[in-house]
């Protein structure tokens, strides 16, 4: 739940989701759910060359367990919010 909680801080943002098959496309995050499916809007593969047919496409879903990374904006990210909801997480499980 951490994670899911730590992406939804990010809706709005720009990032770049790299999925098993080698395609990294960047966009605008949409939404996330407690499975990490990942909606982007306004996006654009990396590789256009690899990948042609992703030339058309605006907006997608992409689920979970194909994603390999998700590349965040450094900018966006609060470290010391996200180590004190890690700390809080791992007492809660002892």
């Amino acid at each position: 739940m951490l994670f899911y909680s730590f992406f939804k801080t990010l809706i709005g943002q720009p990032v770049v989701v790299e999925l098993k098959n080698d395609l990294s496309i960047q966009g605008i995050l949409l939404s996330v759910d407690q499975f990490l499916n990942i909606k982007l809007d306004d996006i654009r593969v990396t590789d256009e060359k690899r990948f042609p047919h992703m030339m058309s496409v605006k907006n997608c879903f992409i689920r979970g367990s194909v994603i390999r990374y998700v590349q965040l904006p450094a900018a966006a990210i609060d470290t010391e919010l996200l180590q004190d909801a890690t700390r809080r997480e791992n007492l809660a499980e002892k």
